[in-house]
């Protein structure tokens, strides 16, 4: 167990999830559900979440972030704008045991809501003209002047400081294979750094990151996953190694395709 984590361990308040209206969807959520008695513990630096889709892993790291302090939609914990709330109250049953060291930075990246962050800092810096912009810290350049993919490096590379607690929402959305492993470095960098990072992603390549947590969320809850056993590596690497054959099966094409 490392013992020099920001967050230690994620579980429902009262060892058990009430919902609320409208989200008895929640209990429904295996992932939810393993979260009752001792819940979900970390012990690496970087922790990957993984699963098909529906399997719970952006409402899990969602409610960490809200529980934390960040804003729901994303950005640090400084950010307190709302576009339309559509998060859950998964964060208000949350109870989360914080290491004793204290982060320095924060940051929640949501690639769904990312847009709505730039937004978020354009209008700050066009309302406090006289004080230092707040893109001087992402590079000086608007991030709706560059793709979803640039804009996102221009966070990971200028914004993050280190010494923080990071949670990402499939960052690989909007990045190349190429760029991605380049976040695979960007992220080994936050690590050296002192940092934490929780991390929901569909990436094989991401994944590999050496000794991370993973786990995978699915019907039967939540299960700590060797890298080589999980989907997204399996899928791939079944792919990889024989696309025609796997395209016959895919397509239903004879043997000439």
């Amino acid at each position: 167990m490392n013992t020099d984590l920001f967050l230690r361990n994620a579980r429902l308040k009262n060892g058990l999830l009430t919902a609320e209206r409208n989200e008895e969807y929640l209990l429904e959520l295996p992932a939810v559900r393993a979260l009752e008695g001792e819940g979900l513990s970390f012990s690496q630096p970087v922790t990957f979440f993984v699963g098909e889709n529906g399997s719970g892993k952006s409402t899990l790291l969602e409610a960490i972030a809200a529980a934390w302090g960040f804003n729901p939609e994303g950005g640090s914990i400084n950010f307190n704008f709302s576009t339309k709330e559509t998060h859950s109250g998964l964060h208000r049953a949350l109870l989360l045991r914080r290491g004793a060291r204290r982060p320095r930075d924060g940051y929640f990246l949501r690639a769904e809501s990312f847009y709505n962050v730039a937004s978020e800092i354009d209008r700050l810096d066009e309302i406090a003209a006289d004080e230092p912009l707040l893109l001087d810290a992402y590079g000086g350049r608007s991030l709706h002047e560059q793709s979803h993919g640039e804009s996102f490096f221009a966070l990971v590379t200028n914004r993050l400081r280190g010494n923080g607690l990071y949670l990402f929402d499939e960052p690989e959305a909007a990045l190349s294979a190429v760029r991605q492993l380049a976040l695979l470095s960007a992220i080994h960098e936050l690590v050296k750094k002192g940092s934490q990072l929780l991390i929901a992603t569909h990436s094989p390549i991401l994944t590999a990151y050496p000794h991370a947590e993973i786990y995978t969320l699915g019907e039967h809850g939540v299960q700590k996953t060797p890298y080589g056993q999980t989907e997204p590596y399996l899928i791939t690497k079944r792919f990889l190694n024989a696309p025609e054959r796997m395209l016959r099966e895919l397509l239903g094409e004879d043997e000439t395709l």
